[in-house]
């Protein structure tokens, strides 16, 4: 026999900050994602209070106090996302998703060589280009360069992997210097 389910109390501001606590604890968070779990609570529970529910003070001190940190969040988010072979117009998307503001986005951007690094672990990991048994047929190029491309990869990367003839070519292609680092060298 099932219990009914019973309707949980309305939130106080002690209630908050615990609900609050607890998800940064869990959680990696940036303050816009903290902001939206605590307004998803308050609509859910409601707040018993007559007065407004102090959610930006609230993130605010968690801030301050360094729970919330949106920078940190950007690096490890782009960090798992690099490693995990996404391009950056991806990873841009997941970071203003996020609420990363372009500040904090742009400090967290990759260099050159780890966006190569990004496209070949996605190209191994799915066996396109020279990591497949065969060469690909027309339609598995396009097949192939369209999943570079929705993860977010250039095309001129996604082809240059795509097209390598061998295993070597890859890996050279890959260790190659990033060059706007050359260009700032001269």
């Amino acid at each position: 026999m099932a219990h009914p389910r019973r309707n949980p109390r309305p939130l106080d501001p002690a209630r908050l900050e615990e609900l609050a606590l607890a998800y940064v604890a869990r959680f990696a968070t940036s303050a816009a994602k903290l902001e939206a779990y605590l307004t998803r609570k308050l609509r859910e529970r409601g707040w018993e209070d007559e007065r407004e529910p102090p959610l930006s003070a609230l993130i605010e001190r968690f801030v301050t106090a360094g729970y919330v940190d949106d920078a940190a969040f950007a690096r490890a988010r782009t960090s798992s996302l690099l490693r995990r072979g996404y391009g950056p117009r991806r990873i841009a998307q997941a970071l203003s998703a996020a609420g990363i503001d372009e500040e904090a986005r742009a400090a967290a951007r990759a260099d050159e060589a780890a966006e190569r690094h990004a496209a070949l672990a996605l190209a191994r990991r799915r066996g396109f280009g020279p990591f497949g048994a065969q060469p690909p047929d027309r339609a598995q190029r396009e097949k192939q360069l369209a999943a570079m491309l929705r993860a977010g990869h250039r095309l001129d990367s996604a082809r240059e992997l795509v097209d390598a003839p061998d295993l070597s070519t890859v890996e050279a292609w890959a260790s190659e210097k990033d060059t706007s680092e050359m260009d700032k060298g001269e």
